[in-house]
């Protein structure tokens, strides 16, 4: 009997549970392209650019870094050339960011984790189609000035596409989308050094105005214009914006939540500028509260609104609720104020409490707040006349201040002066000016 010899195949390499591929539309990023594609090299199956019509190095460093690059003829329409970008990824799953914007090293590795975990289960893998991540936009410093969701990492399949020329969003059924709270993106775009709010406003205002002609009863396209005509900021502009606005606030189908409260929290902050308009935002706070119960943005504002009417202790009341909220901040709803900014709670704390004479307040406040911005004269001024009050030696409270201010500098002598003077606290502030020689500009001052 005759018998066959088989020969011996090297078998071949098993594919990685997780094929990432990082895609990106680009122009003109050579100052952000090499450190958009550092944070992903260790996780990523592949580097996707796509290059609009870059005119300096952007496409040669990308190059250079091993990115695949390929160019796409801009055509006004941020879908277009994002759908051609993943037309061209081979991976499994997709992380789509813009070159401003990253993952630090370790979320990165958080997020290979996490997609590893949806890989190997055949129940996970059937759900879970797309992430919804924080996106937090910082300063030229680093620190938070607002915080969204976002959805950038999706599973690559045929149907999953972006849609709208600007303002794009995929398309992934919320259903079947994983909250991730723990991984977040950062996004440097609204750093006054890297952004032109003008130029983009205008380019913006062109394309969301050929959208609307498109879809005239597209909500969110109204939203994302009047943020864009406020940036302008002309009389005309802000009139545009303040009618798209109002119409959020009614609501409208499709409507983000995220939209309809920055439409809330326009008029809330316009009507906290006067007096006569409190009633209004009194209202329109608890109308928003009704709506988006879980919303410590809105507490916030029915606190300010309570302090300027005068009634602290319902106010120290809303805003103890809102530290509560930040001290377990993973349950908080989306926020674009106070889970970036919670020194804007803390200082209004500091004022009630200092209404309620408050000393343990004021001091525990407003430590935290000179901590993060010690030019901040109000409050350190109710600091200087909270520890003089409650007869605290001017030694102690000498060695208070050294916690928080440089004695050395004659700037931070001259601001501690001139809050002591400011709380009627001038034999303190005199000792501070005699010891520094800095009593004329104290005298200059008066």
């Amino acid at each position: 009997m005759a018998t066959r010899k088989y020969k011996k195949r090297n078998p071949q390499p098993a594919q990685p549970l997780v094929r990432l591929s990082q895609c990106m539309i680009v122009k003109n990023e050579e100052r952000n392209i090499e450190k958009a594609l550092s944070w992903a090299r260790g996780i990523a199956f592949e580097q996707v650019v796509v290059d609009t019509g870059s005119t300096d190095r952007t496409v040669e460093l990308a190059e250079k870094m091993g990115a695949k690059v390929f160019h796409f003829e801009w055509i006004n329409d941020f879908s277009a050339a994002k759908n051609f970008a993943i037309e061209q990824a081979t991976g499994n799953w997709i992380v789509f960011l813009d070159a401003d914007e990253f993952f630090s090293h370790e979320d990165a590795r958080k997020l290979l984790i996490f997609l590893k975990r949806i890989q190997a289960s055949a129940e996970l893998r059937g759900k879970w189609l797309a992430l919804n991540t924080p996106l937090v936009n910082v300063d030229d410093h680093g620190k938070p000035l607002s915080v969204y969701d976002q959805e950038r990492v999706f599973r690559n399949l045929p149907g999953t596409r972006y849609h709208g020329r600007i303002h794009e969003q995929i398309s992934v059924d919320k259903d079947n989308t994983a909250r991730v709270d723990e991984i977040r993106i950062v996004h440097t775009g609204y750093a006054s050094s890297v952004y032109d709010e003008g130029i983009k406003a205008q380019r913006n205002v062109v394309m969301l105005r050929a959208e609307l002609a498109d879809k005239p009863d597209d909500m969110n396209a109204k939203v994302y214009l009047a943020d864009a005509l406020r940036v302008i900021g002309d009389e005309e502009s802000l009139a545009e914006a303040e009618i798209y606005y109002q119409e959020a606030v009614q609501g409208g189908p499709g409507l983000f939540a995220a939209h309809k409260k920055r439409a809330y929290a326009y008029f809330l902050d316009k009507y906290l500028k006067t007096d006569e308009t409190l009633p209004q935002c009194e209202e329109l706070c608890q109308k928003a509260l009704a709506e988006f119960v879980d919303s410590i943005d809105f507490e916030y504002y029915l606190g300010c609104t309570m302090n300027k009417k005068g009634d602290y202790e319902k106010a120290w009341e809303i805003f103890k609720g809102c530290e509560a909220k930040l001290i377990n901040a993973v349950s908080i709803d989306e926020s674009a104020t106070i889970m970036a900014k919670p020194m804007l709670l803390f200082s209004q704390m500091v004022l009630t409490a200092f209404n309620l004479d408050n000393p343990e307040g004021i001091v525990r406040y407003a430590t935290m707040v000179l901590a993060e911005d010690k030019t901040l004269l109000s409050t350190l001024s109710h600091y200087i006349a909270t520890l003089r009050k409650n007869n605290v030696s001017d030694d102690e409270v000498f060695g208070l201040l050294g916690k928080l201010y440089d004695f050395t500098n004659p700037q931070d002598l001259l601001l501690i002066a001139t809050a002591a003077k400011d709380s009627g606290a001038l034999d303190f502030a005199k000792r501070m000016l005699e010891t520094t020689g800095l009593m004329d500009k104290l005298s200059d001052s008066q």
